[in-house]
C-alpha cells in the first residue's frame, strides 16, 4: 500500500526521528516505524479503525504481526504514537525554570501546530490535505478505543505535569493548586484541536489557519496565566519562595 506521508501530528518521541549521527540500523528502524504508522493511518482512515486488524497492517508492510508489536505496544499507538513526543516535551518544558508553565506549554503547542500547518502548506492540494486532517480527527472521535487511549494518555500528562509543578512550587503533586493548574494547561490541547476542526475548512490558507488557531489558544492561555497567580501565592505561603 502506498500513499503520502501522514506527518502532521505531534512531535515524535526522542530517538524516533532522524539525526546527524544516525546509524544504518537506527535509520532502518526509524523508516520501518514511519512505514507502519503511515500505512496504518491510511488504512484506518479508509476503512475505519475497528475494521482493520493489526495483521492486515503487517501484511501491507510485508512484515509479521509480531514485528508491528515490537514497534508499537498497542493497535491504538499505531496512530497516536506521537503523544509520546508530547510527553517528553512536556516534561522538559515544565521543568525549565526560565519559562512560566504557560509559556512552556504554548511553545509545545506552537511547535505541533507549525508541523501541521507546514504539512498543509506543502501539500499539492491544500484543500484536499485539510479534508484529510479533518478525517483524521473524525476517525479518533468515532472510535471508542482511540478516545479511551487518548484520554488515558491525557490523564498521564496531567499526573506528570502536576508532579513537576508541585516540585517547582514546593507543593505536593496531589495538592489542589498543581492539580487544577496541570488540568488547565493540558486543556489547551483540546482548545487547539477544536479550533483546528473549525478552521480547517479548505477556504483558509495554512498561514491563516495557524494565525486563527494560535489566537484561540492564546485567549484560553491568558485565563490560565491569571490563575497561576494563585499557585505562586500558595507556593509563597508554603515555602516563602516561588519558582
Amino acid at each position: 500500500m502506498s500513499g503520502p506521508t501522514v506527518d502532521w501530528a505531534t512531535p515524535r518521541a526522542p530517538g524516533t526521528g532522524a539525526g546527524e549521527d544516525e546509524s544504518l540500523r537506527e535509520r532502518k528502524k526509524r523508516l520501518m516505524r514511519q512505514q507502519l504508522t503511515d500505512t496504518a493511518t491510511l488504512m484506518f482512515m479508509e476503512r475505519g479503525f475497528d475494521a482493520i486488524r493489526v495483521a492486515e497492517v503487517a501484511a501491507a508492510c510485508g512484515v509479521s504481526e509480531k514485528t508491528v508489536f515490537n514497534y508499537f505496544p498497542t493497535k491504538e499507538s499505531l496512530i497516536l504514537d506521537r503523544l509520546e513526543g508530547t510527553m517528553a516535551a512536556l516534561r522538559a518544558g515544565l521543568a525549565d525554570r526560565g519559562a512560566t508553565p504557560v509559556e512552556a506549554v504554548l511553545r509545545i503547542l506552537d511547535g505541533e501546530l507549525t508541523a501541521m500547518t507546514s504539512w498543509l502548506a506543502g501539500a499539492d492540494d491544500p484543500a484536499e490535505a485539510a479534508v484529510a486532517m479533518r478525517r483524521f480527527g473524525a476517525l479518533i472521535q468515532a472510535s471508542p478505543s482511540l478516545r479511551a487511549h487518548q484520554s488515558d494518555m491525557m490523564d498521564q500528562f496531567v499526573a506528570v505535569a502536576a508532579g513537576i509543578l508541585g516540585e517547582r512550587y514546593g507543593l505536593r503533586a496531589d495538592d489542589p493548586e498543581p492539580q487544577i493548574t496541570a488540568t488547565a494547561l493540558l486543556g489547551l490541547w483540546r482548545i487547539q484541536f477544536q479550533s483546528l476542526s473549525r478552521h480547517l475548512d479548505g477556504a483558509q490558507t495554512a498561514a491563516q489557519v495557524h494565525q486563527a488557531v494560535t489566537g484561540d489558544v492564546l485567549r484560553a492561555a491568558r485565563l490560565i496565566g491569571a490563575g497561576l497567580d494563585s499557585l505562586t501565592a500558595a507556593a509563597c505561603s508554603t515555602t516563602g519562595t516561588a519558582g
